[in-house]
């Protein structure tokens, strides 16, 4: 009987292993000095073009579970190889043993060294996105994963050269890992694991709107195992990953109605959610269910944006925008009261050093263009724009100055955009400061002429007029604030402060949980405004827009998850090393009869 390995390519068979277990086909990579095992993320042609391609390192507020042991030593093999066996409490799939973390595991072993120390191996990886960082834009590449080995413990063996160690299932990636029994420096047998999935909600009734927390196990750091797509009752919801957190995906729902049981699915996926699992290369990564019983209706829930931590990234580590005209003779150094903020809020600079006194002019530098119609993605399809913020007079070489971050305007393109912008200090057509601001997304807010909130971001829809210089709102197609529509009812949500990269341009759209489709805020400056019907009876409806990575311009072949709903927006998002936080935003309406 032969087994084969494989590592970088290349296929190895090992023959004249008489009784062992097959272990699972080219699942099992050889053992040694800790291969090295690098997924590409894209091709040659398209890693060339994307000049800066670089693996992201996941931000430290990410709390992840740490390697299952140390990084394991070099280790040579031995001319003959013995078969463990691993059994756990879980099911045998009847290639390997199987379970899921926590659950004990044994490991047994005979044929080895008499009377010696056993160290144990495990197979498992470490894995990132890959990000393109321009001097104007951030595009999603894919991701990597690099192979290594970690120790379990140490067994010893008895005078017939069997052990048997007892631990628990590694909290790890899951799918397939190798066990080896090594004997100073020297493999001596090897077995397989395979660590399944687990899906667990809390609560699991309650009433429309109830926030339902979902916690997965068992994700892997490969394609179609590294994403789970979750659907609600036969309709997708969204995707969550586990990159950064080693295997466990935590996120949430709301509870939709109608009054009754809801059943919730979480299974492999690219983008969807793969519908026969177990007819696939990877079985182990399939179908678990959960069932939510929405207990009674309730009134609409007043709008509310989760923005991710905030991860307090330097400026050199997360903004793409780079700008021309720098004053190589100037050492003025600006900083900012806060580095983030919604449109229409203020910001104090202070500059010191400079080298003259006199008034200076303050420039918000963003950019203007779109991605249709933009052949090959090229950042040359938009460009660099400014918007006046006032002036600053200098005394001594230090100025001081409250702006305000601008909103969204047809008189300077550009305004209102969100995500990582520049605010410059000029002298003449020369920049003498600058320092990132970041712009994040909000929900735009309806008042009266009294300054009464009306409603976030929830209005009816109306006809866009024709006439000569609409206001943003009419062009939009924006009508009264309201909570409450008829069935059928076209209405739209609005939101401000969309950013232009392939990280935040664009907010995948639920309604009920089910994915509707998406919208963009690039070229209309960051302000969106999705229109919607009123469906599914009378009652409360709830909408959710969540994250999403724009992967279709430019696009590369390596881009799974793109165009989906980022579930685990806070924890695994690619934009979060880069200092994006691009929120989720719940809202929901009430239908009458």
């Amino acid at each position: 009987m032969n087994y084969r390995t494989r590592s970088k390519g290349w296929v190895r068979v090992m023959t004249g292993l008489a009784g062992m277990t097959l272990l699972p086909a080219l699942l099992i990579v050889p053992s040694g000095a800790a291969p090295s095992l690098t997924v590409p993320v894209a091709t040659a042609a398209q890693i060339a073009e994307a000049t800066n391609a670089q693996a992201l390192t996941a931000p430290a507020s990410v709390t992840s579970a740490p390697l299952p042991g140390a990084v394991s030593p070099s280790f040579s093999t031995a001319n003959t190889i013995a078969v463990l066996t691993t059994t756990s409490g879980g099911p045998q799939t009847g290639v390997s043993g199987s379970g899921t973390e926590g659950q004990p595991l044994t490991v047994t072993g005979s044929g080895l060294p008499k009377n010696a120390t056993v160290t144990l191996e495990w197979s498992t990886n470490n894995a990132t996105w890959v990000a393109d960082i321009e001097p104007s834009t951030a595009n999603y590449l894919g991701m990597t994963a690099t192979s290594l080995d970690v120790t379990l413990g140490t067994a010893t063996t008895d005078a017939s050269g069997s052990f048997t160690y007892k631990t628990t299932v590694p909290v790890d990636f899951g799918g397939v890992h190798n066990v080896y029994a090594v004997v100073n420096g020297t493999e001596y047998a090897v077995g397989g694991f395979t660590t399944l999935r687990t899906l667990t909600i809390s609560p699991t009734s309650g009433p429309v709107g109830t926030t339902i927390h979902v916690t997965v196990t068992g994700l892997g750091e490969t394609a179609y195992t590294t994403g789970d797509g979750v659907n609600w009752d036969n309709h997708m919801t969204g995707l969550v990953s586990a990159l950064w957190t080693r295997g466990t995906a935590s996120f949430t729902l709301r509870a939709a109605g109608p009054v009754g049981k809801h059943t919730i699915e979480v299974g492999s996926s690219l983008s969807t959610l793969y519908m026969n699992p177990d007819q696939s290369p990877v079985p182990y990564a399939g179908l678990n269910t959960a069932t939510f019983t929405t207990t009674a209706e309730s009134s609409p829930a007043a709008a509310t944006i989760d923005l991710p931590h905030d991860y307090n990234a330097t400026p050199g580590q997360y903004t793409t925008l780079s700008t021309a005209n720098l004053d190589p003779a100037s050492s003025a150094v600006a900083t900012l009261s806060v580095n983030r903020g919604t449109v229409g809020s203020e910001v104090t600079v202070k500059v010191s050093g400079l080298s003259a006194n006199g008034t200076d002019q303050l420039e918000w530098s963003s950019v203007v263009g779109s991605r249709v119609n933009c052949p090959n993605g090229s950042s040359s399809c938009w460009q660099f724009a400014s918007t006046p913020l006032g002036s600053a007079t200098a005394s001594s070489g230090t100025l001081s100055s409250t702006v305000t971050i601008p909103v969204t305007n047809q008189e300077y393109p550009g305004a209102g955009l969100g995500g990582w912008h520049v605010i410059q200090v000029m002298n003449g057509s020369k920049v003498e400061a600058e320092v990132p601001y970041y712009v994040q997304a909000s929900v735009v807010v309806y008042k009266s002429a009294s300054g009464n909130v009306l409603t976030k971001g929830l209005a009816t829809a109306a006809p866009v007029p024709d006439v000569t210089s609409p206001t943003l709102t009419q062009v939009a197609g924006v009508g009264t604030p309201t909570l409450t529509f008829h069935e059928g009812q076209e209405f739209t949500v609005a939101i401000d402060g969309v950013g232009w990269t392939q990280m935040d341009n664009t907010l995948a759209v639920d309604y009920d949980n089910s994915l509707v489709g998406y919208g963009c805020g690039f070229n209309s400056n960051g302000y969106m405004v999705v229109h919607l019907f009123a469906t599914g009876g009378p009652g409360t409806h709830i909408i959710d827009l969540y994250p999403q990575m724009y992967t279709l311009n430019p696009s590369f072949t390596t881009t799974a998850y793109g165009m989906t709903p980022f579930l685990d927006y806070s924890t695994n998002y690619p934009g979060l090393a880069l200092g994006y936080q691009v929120p989720a935003i719940h809202l929901a309406i009430r239908i009458d009869k």
